[in-house]
């Protein structure tokens, strides 16, 4: 159980689509008070979706789509509406944009694993803790590290976002099939045993 949940939650902290949000929300004007309503938003559903559950088939049928996508070509994409606005937005919109962009199927999964184990109350507390935790840990990371090095973070979320924006669809397709393949196997695993 543990090396499903660090698996998942490692998946989940690296998903690019979120990352690329906090990333542009941070270094905004008051991006601290907006990463910090962001990481709140982020925890808030992180809590609420760990009851839900999710299988492996549906990540490996993600990473197959982006897969047959990659060998087409593809139009630029303009940034989303909401990045025009970062400066502007509120902290509470960037409470809300946390939740939207969450990795639904990959949370459901890891709390999906806890509920699993069928653990003492709390054993339990403490997995869904630790799991909630490293799941969220980039986020933590960068907003902790913007507040005590505003200079330096600017610099180290810029090099950041290029490297997702050049990665982005690799990372999709690695995460989700190693993800989804170690569900699978897992579940035929307990199905056979």
């Amino acid at each position: 159980m543990v090396l499903n949940l660090v698996l998942i939650g490692l998946a989940i902290t690296l998903d690019p689509l979120p990352l690329t949000a906090f990333i542009v929300v941070l270094p905004s004007k008051r991006g601290v008070r907006k990463g910090a309503a962001f990481v709140f938003g982020w925890l808030l559903s992180l809590a609420v979706v760990v009851t839900v559950t999710a299988i492996g088939v549906v990540l490996v049928i993600i990473a197959i789509r982006h897969i047959r996508a990659r060998g087409r070509p593809k139009p630029p994409k303009k940034p989303p509406k909401w990045q025009e606005h970062v400066d502007t937005m509120s902290p509470w919109f960037a409470l809300g944009l946390a939740p939207a962009l969450q990795p639904w199927g990959l949370i459901g999964a890891g709390a999906a694993t806890v509920v699993e184990a069928k653990l003492s109350s709390w054993e339990s507390f403490l997995a869904l803790f630790g799991f909630c935790l490293l799941a969220s840990a980039s986020y933590l990371f960068m907003e902790i590290y913007t507040v005590f090095r505003p200079g330096q973070s600017q610099a180290l979320l810029a090099r950041f976002r290029t490297w997702i924006d050049t990665h982005t669809d690799q990372v999709i397709i690695s995460g989700s099939l190693i993800v989804g393949f170690w569900l699978i196997g897992n579940s035929l695993y307990l199905i056979l045993t």
